[in-house]
């Protein structure tokens, strides 16, 4: 690399440090995934040396290095602001994370360390033990994804003997095995502050578990244990078992992915007969059939705190929903059951109905991906006239069809606990949805109607409209993605007209085009409760009948139009309708074919309007001159405090613009430039806005092309601005200053950040 660039990437650190050194506002600062190197980290940590503002600092994927580890672990010993310090992925290995142990020997405030991937292995974890052994405010140590094996695992154990303020420990994707499970199982004997700890995917089998099961016999603290992906077998479950019996702390046990099979959920079972304190349990792909649902639900009967229970991808089947069914006649705790994925079928639906006639706690009941099909869930229907308790049915991926659909609108019709109904991708046509809309028109608790990717039409639609004439509860209505046209969308518009209680209308990815659009347009213009309207991937070319709409609605706040290929003609007339709209706060034009002329005419209503608080504009071509335009609007605009310009090339010199009206500019917080070719001429001009700008919150600036001059210039705005608490540069091309040969040892990563 050239000595110019070098003397430019030392530049560019110094920068970096003196922002921090003399700016006063700044609390967190993401700089993830930039080229920063160990000198980079080092002239950072000189700078938190002095810093009294920031408290949380993301140095994640940089190869910062042991050395640049050590700095920062430098920094800890005076710092005294900083609570939470990210470096995952940062290539430090064993000696960084002994630097930064012995930093936290004395450190008194940062109570969070995030290590994730750093190929860390036993002499690093020994190290980072040793310094829990006297630290006093770390409450949060994130190990995942290292090296550690069984030496690092007792080390670890021997610190939480001592240590009295670590609540949570993550040694996810390590290597300790049984052996390094069975010295922290010693640890939990006498440790009394940790609260979560997090095993998955450590290879401790059935003998680890063993251990563990045996101190949590005695341990008064744990309360979240997570051992999934361990392959624990029956014989690890029925240890955990033993240990429930007698445990009175721990809450939640996650054993997704252990293999228990039949005879460890039935271990288990008997456990919960007599434990009162575990309340949810994940025994998710475990292999568990018939058998197992059967002893657990022997367990339901008798067991009186358990509220959530996690079945999916299992292999249960019919006399499996059939014994939990029965559980559920008696038991008076669980209110939610996930039972996705499994291999039920009419009998075990028909039994799950015969339940919900009695039960009076299950409030969520999850079947998606069975295999429900025609004339299973007339029984359901049956049931839910009298049930009581359930607000939450979700029938995801089930065949129900038209026929079903009908059933269950028979019973819509009686029931009065039932909120959100999801008939998601269920075969339902335009005769189910026409069904549904008759109970629709009687039925008064129903707030949310999931009915996306069906193969409603427009008779359907016309039906379901009919009833929104007369329905007083819905508030969502979901019909995404389904065949509705024209002809739908008229007659749901009509609908609005009268009703008073919708305020979310989802229409996206359905065949409605400008006529439709036109009279949803009359209807906004008197409507009084619709706030949120979804049309995106339609064929929606706007003009005048929408532009109108706006001009009177009073209602509606957020207008989501993606990907509708409205163009600048359609912006053009959503202009006219923002000059004198008084209600709408968010507008979702993403991808839309926008171009300059298009965000010209935006700007102009900008101007005017004063209530538009959101605008997206990501994935446009509004370029430079699009910008441009906009700055001149945000001299002047008032109320805008979001803008998002992600993807539009709009290059250094549509940011050179925008950075002049943020110069003047007293209410945008958050500007999106992410994905806009900017490169250190804009960064240039942007931090030159900062320096003056009292209102930007948040920048992002992820994936441009901005290098070590622009990371220079932004820095030193740093050192005046007052306001900006997130600056995002992920995703650059911000170097720093090293040896020729490390430069070159990292040429090839480099490359591959920068673009």
């Amino acid at each position: 690399m050239p000595a110019t660039s070098e003397n430019i990437e030392s530049k560019s650190d110094l920068a970096l440090a003196a922002a921090l050194k003399f700016n006063s506002s700044l609390t967190t600062w993401n700089l993830a995934g930039n080229s920063i190197e160990s000198n980079g980290a080092q002239v950072l940590a000189e700078a938190l040396k002095i810093n009294l503002t920031l408290t949380t600092l993301d140095l994640g994927y940089n190869a910062i290095g042991g050395n640049g580890a050590l700095a920062l672990a430098g920094a800890l010993k005076t710092n005294l602001t900083l609570t939470t310090l990210d470096v995952q992925r940062t290539k430090i290995r064993d000696n960084g994370a002994q630097a930064l142990a012995e930093a936290l020997k004395t450190n008194s405030t940062l109570t969070t360390l995030f290590l994730q991937n750093n190929s860390i292995g036993d002499d690093g974890a020994q190290a980072l033990a040793d310094a829990l052994k006297a630290n006093s405010t770390l409450t949060t140590l994130d190990l995942t994804a290292n090296t550690i094996e069984f030496n690092g695992a007792l080390a670890l154990a021997d610190a939480l003997k001592a240590n009295s303020t670590l609540t949570t420990l993550d040694l996810t994707a390590n290597s300790i095995e049984f052996n390094g499970a069975q010295a922290l199982a010693e640890a939990f004997k006498t440790n009394s502050t940790l609260t979560i700890l997090n095993l998955e995917g450590n290879s401790i089998r059935e003998n680890g578990t063993q251990a563990l099961a045996r101190a949590l016999r005695t341990n008064s603290t744990l309360a979240i244990l997570n051992l999934a992906g361990n392959l624990i077998g029956e014989n690890g479950a029925q240890e955990l078992a033993q240990a429930l019996k007698t445990n009175s702390t721990l809450t939640t046990l996650d054993l997704r992915g252990c293999s228990i099979g039949n005879n460890g959920a039935q271990a288990l079972s008997k456990a919960l007969k007599t434990n009162s304190i575990v309340t949810s349990m994940n025994l998710q792909n475990n292999s568990i059939s018939d058998k197992g649902a059967e002893t657990l639900a022997e367990a339901l009967k008798t067991n009186s705190t358990l509220t959530t229970l996690d079945l999916q991808k299992n292999s249960i089947g019919d006399s499996g929903a059939q014994a939990l069914s029965e559980a559920l006649k008696n038991n008076l705790t669980l209110t939610t059951l996930y039972l996705r994925a499994n291999r039920i079928w009419y009998k075990g639906f028909l039994a799950f109905s015969e339940a919900l006639k009695t039960n009076t706690t299950l409030t969520t009941l999850n079947l998606v991906d069975n295999l429900i099909r025609e004339n299973a869930t007339r029984a359901l229907s049956e049931a839910l006239k009298n049930n009581s308790t359930l607000t939450t049915l979700n029938l995801v991926n089930n065949r129900i069809g038209d026929d079903e659909a009908q059933a269950l609108s028979e019973a819509l019709k009686n029931n009065s606990t039932l909120t959100t109904l999801n008939f998601w991708n269920s075969s339902m046509g335009d005769n189910g949805a026409q069904a549904l809309a008759q109970a629709l028109k009687t039925n008064s608790t129903l707030t949310t109607f999931e009915l996306q990717r069906n193969l409603i039409g427009d008779k359907g639609a016309q039906a379901l409209a009919q009833a929104l004439k007369t329905n007083s509860t819905l508030t969502t209505l979901d019909l995404g993605y389904n065949s509705t046209s024209d002809t739908g969308a008229q007659a749901l518009s009509k609908a609005l007209k009268i009703n008073s209680t919708l305020t979310t209308l989802n229409l996206a990815g359905n065949s409605i085009g400008s006529s439709g659009a036109k009279v949803l347009a009359e209807v906004l213009k008197n409507d009084l409760t619709v706030s949120t309207l979804s049309s995106s991937k339609n064929s929606i070319w706007l003009k005048g009948p929408l532009s109108h709409a706006h001009k009177a609605n009073s209602s509606l706040t957020t207008l989501d139009l993606q990907n509708n290929s409205i163009g600048d003609k359609g912006a053009q007339a959503l202009s006219e309708a923002l000059k004198t709209n008084l209600t709408l706060t968010t507008l979702d034009l993403w991808g839309n074919s926008i171009g300059s002329k298009g965000a010209l005419a935006l700007s102009e209503a900008l101007k005017i309007n004063s209530t538009l608080t959101t605008l997206y504009l990501q994935n446009n071509s509004i370029g430079s001159t699009g910008a441009q335009a906009l700055s001149e609007a945000l001299e002047t605009n008032l109320g805008l405090t979001m803008l998002d310009l992600w993807g539009n090339s709009i290059g250094d010199k549509g940011a050179q613009a925008l950075s002049e009206a943020l110069k003047t500019n007293l209410t945008l917080a958050t500007l999106d430039l992410q994905n806009n070719s900017i490169g250190d001429n804009g960064a240039l001009a942007l931090a030159e806005a900062l320096k003056t700008n009292s209102s930007l919150t948040t920048l992002n600036l992820w994936s441009n092309l901005i290098g070590d001059k622009g990371a220079l210039a932004l820095s030193k705005a740093l050192r005046t601005n007052s306001s900006l608490t997130s600056l995002n540069l992920w995703h650059n091309a911000i170097g720093e200053n090293g040896a020729q040969a490390l430069h070159q040892k990292y040429q090839a990563m480099r490359c591959i950040i920068e673009h």
